[in-house]
């Protein structure tokens, strides 16, 4: 493989993306914090090394490296400031020229490559949009390619980032690179009450957190009854109304009363009614 010719593998990040991704390098003298210079898909991108450089047979799968170009130099640093700088006013820009066509674009972020060959625009819309004049234009303007990237809602919330009601930093922007479908009856699974704003995250689509929970759920929930199965319960008959698998309980009513007992006790105390099909 390619990547052998290389002795050290270390953890990159750049500020468009909260992940990490890997490049090898030959230069033992990198360090946790520099900035180096890599040539990646959209281009010459600056990124700050969050490792310490390792041995490259700790690179274990098959996704060939890249290799790190150089520490950045004081002029890579003053380039990529200025190049935040002017991002700012090419988005002004961008979003004057998507107004002047009537275009229906949210325009989220825009970004130059180091060595200003190119500027990214992202942008979200409803559907897919004809930007072949503002392409025109944009390249008119700004003289070098021009690269016009649609993204939803989640790739979206993916850029932003945020904090979730768990607690802990977004899914999308910590370390998912792809997003699966996330359906309703994932949340059915859980036996949740379905609210669908409460179990929808930032991008104002299902929690990803439902799917990566869902065969955990269904682990759970073997052998347990039906919601709303009628099971007789120390001689009455009730409903099963609720169930908690995580925590083991459920709740048994009928018209006359309601009691919280754990699974277990159902399962070896319960008499579960078959439902005569007509």
């Amino acid at each position: 493989m390619e990547e052998l010719e290389y002795k050290y593998v270390v953890s990159i990040k750049f500020k468009s993306a909260n992940k990490a991704y890997n490049f090898c390098t030959n230069d033992s003298t990198i360090t946790y914090g520099d900035y180096v210079v890599v040539e990646t898909l959209r281009g010459l991108e600056i990124g700050e090394v969050i490792s310490d450089i390792r041995d490259i047979q700790m690179h274990t799968n098959n996704i060939p490296l890249k290799p790190i170009l150089r520490i950045a130099n004081a002029q890579d640093r003053r380039d990529y400031q200025r190049n935040l700088e002017d991002a700012k006013e090419a988005m002004k820009i961008c979003a004057q020229e998507i107004a002047k066509l009537n275009l229906d674009m949210h325009l989220i972020s825009a970004e130059y490559t180091l060595d200003r060959s190119k500027i990214s625009f992202v942008y979200m819309a409803d559907e897919r949009v004809d930007f072949r004049e503002l392409l025109k234009e944009l390249a008119a303007i700004f003289h070098v390619r021009i690269d016009l990237r649609q993204i939803g809602s989640r790739d979206k919330a993916k850029m932003v980032g945020g904090i979730g009601v768990c607690g802990q930093e977004l899914c999308c922007s910590k370390f998912m690179d792809n997003f699966d479908v996330v359906s309703i009856n994932h949340a059915k699974n859980q036996l949740l009450a379905l609210n669908i704003p409460k179990l929808s995250g930032q991008c104002g689509k299902l929690k990803c957190c439902l799917k990566f929970e869902d065969e955990a759920y269904k682990e759970l929930r073997k052998g347990l009854p039906k919601l709303n199965s009628q099971v007789e319960y120390e001689g009455n008959l009730y409903r099963i109304t609720s169930m908690n698998v995580i925590g083991g309980t459920c709740k048994l009513e009928n018209r006359e009363m309601a009691q919280f007992i754990t699974l277990e006790e159902l399962l070896k105390n319960g008499v579960f009614k078959k439902v005569e099909k007509k």
